[in-house]
């Protein structure tokens, strides 16, 4: 469905003028960001501020956009009362810029009610300074509405967050529309991580490769992306981005964060060093983590949600590189946690377009935590699509093909009846070896698909699906009926792909 009724209207003109309106207060810095705050602030042991939030997970079913879904008159009015009352609310104004591609940057206009200044210093955090030009897309936010809505304007670049006071609605109201926005220029835009890794091949010569990674939150994207792969100079590798990323049609992946990440706290360890050392930065920012009273931390324990979070920057992790964009997607990586599937599977084009549909995962805290931890399917493993899914798995289809990009599906967590686990160190010891192009690949049968007959550091035979799963050929069969008929449902998606379902 496309808008009507507000989209004639000239959204600018309905906003106050942050440079003039008596009641805005227009980017203020980041300290007095936190000063207006610091009611509602925690310090932590470390001299971070620590806040909770009523909310602590976007509103999904509670979210509409004018393209996708019916806007009645209700809708309309939802979005015509939030700007009638930018005029009637001490408001902070923060205007960031999100990218640095010439191609794709935006810049956003986020207004929130100074008593809510949290929203504004942890979303100001993740993006950079405006650099005084005219805004792009606008959010405006107000927790205190008497409703739970979220209702976007993709043409208008508007979007309106009532009744929710979690800081992911402000991030993802303007990286929903950043997508879009690449994908009406001739792109895709990927709910992705992004790297860039140097290593010696098999004849030791130096490459450098870019890898994206797609998977849904709390499925181990920002841990592999971030991950320095325990690389020495002359090789490394380098977190490029974390969560959003633009491929466009050249082949460069445009990056949309230029300040900080967004990142999962639960399980926090050793594990992830890099995380963990921002994550207990004086630079962080936490949210809903569990901190008492006099400071201390508790990074494992979920005592306001299993969705806790922290806003970290990029210049505490020592493998971030300066530069947000990659030239060339050569390697892409659909995450899964889907028992029934290898750590990592070599796939064709159109095997990489299903697996881009069928964006299998499980639930997390972060969507609907009352579902986390049942299997789930999300195209593209990205919530946050506008437009016809369908449409974005034959885009998919077609830049892969036409960049040359290797594709693979990498299982972040166990085989079968969960007496394997796939560790951080196998998948990423998985993803250095395959930018070194020391895998041996063989085409398995009775999997179905493309799985590795050797990978240096481990024994792939420990970790053969069927070995693990009781009636494997029964449940690999049902698996493939039920993605059969799933895929069915779209009616925009190329036959080839349907067909191509492993």
């Amino acid at each position: 469905m496309s808008e009507t009724g507000t989209e004639s209207r000239p959204l600018v003109r309905q906003l106050p003028d942050p440079t003039t309106a008596s009641n805005v207060r227009y980017n203020p810095s980041l300290e007095e960001l936190r000063e207006l705050a610091a009611a509602d602030e925690t310090t932590t042991e470390f001299g971070s501020p620590s806040y909770v939030s009523e909310f602590r997970s976007r509103s999904a079913d509670r979210t509409k956009n004018a393209v996708d879904h019916e806007f009645t008159d209700r809708d309309h009015e939802l979005v015509a009362d939030a700007i009638d009352r930018t005029d009637d609310v001490e408001l902070l104004c923060v205007d960031r810029l999100m990218g640095r591609h010439p191609d794709a940057t935006f810049c956003c206009r986020l207004f929130v009610p100074v008593e809510h200044a949290r929203i504004a210093l942890a979303w100001a955090n993740l993006f950079e300074p405006t650099d005084g030009r005219d805004p792009d897309l606008y959010t405006v936010q107000l927790p205190d509405y008497d409703e739970t809505a979220i209702r976007v304007q993709p043409d208008t670049g508007f979007t309106a967050v009532l009744g929710s006071d979690y800081t992911g609605e402000a991030k993802k109201s303007f990286l929903r529309l950043f997508m879009y926005r690449i994908k009406q220029q001739g792109g895709l835009g990927l709910h992705a991580g992004s790297k860039r890794v140097r290593v010696r091949d098999a004849n030791g010569d130096l490459r450098t490769v870019g890898q994206v990674f797609m998977g849904l939150s709390a499925t181990g994207k920002s841990t592999l992306t971030s991950h320095g792969c325990w690389l020495e100079g002359p090789e490394g590798a380098a977190m490029v981005q974390d969560d959003v990323c633009g491929l466009l049609s050249d082949g460069t992946v445009a990056g949309s964060e230029g300040e900080g990440l967004y990142i999962k706290t639960i399980g926090l360890d050793d594990e992830q060093p890099e995380l963990y050392e921002a994550a207990t930065a004086e630079s962080a920012i936490l949210e809903n983590v569990a901190v008492d009273d006099d400071g201390t931390v508790h990074f494992d324990e979920d005592r306001y949600t299993a969705n806790s979070r922290a806003i970290v920057q990029r210049d505490e992790l020592e493998s971030a590189a300066e530069e947000i964009d990659i030239d060339r997607m050569d390697q892409v990586f659909f995450i899964t946690r889907n028992p029934l599937m290898p750590p990592v599977a070599k796939l064709d084009e159109a095997q990489a377009a299903v697996a881009f549909m069928l964006g299998e995962s499980i639930e997390t805290s972060a969507g609907d935590p009352s579902r986390a931890g049942e299997s789930i399917r999300v195209v593209g493993t990205n919530p946050f699509i506008v437009g016809a899914e369908g449409e974005e798995g034959n885009i998919f289809h077609e830049l892969i093909d036409i960049l040359d990009v290797d594709c693979y599906v990498i299982n972040t967590g166990y085989l079968g009846d969960q007496s394997k686990d796939i560790g951080v160190t196998e998948s990423v010891t998985i993803l250095t070896e395959v930018a070194r192009g020391t895998v041996e690949w063989t085409r398995d049968e009775r999997i179905g698909l493309t799985i590795p007959d050797s990978i240096p550091g481990i024994d792939v035979d420990d970790y053969y699906v069927p070995d693990h799963v009781d009636d494997y050929e029964d449940a690999l069969a049902d698996l493939r009926a039920d993605r059969r008929a799933y895929l069915a449902q779209f009616d925009e998606l190329r036959t080839e792909i349907v067909d191509a379902v492993y």
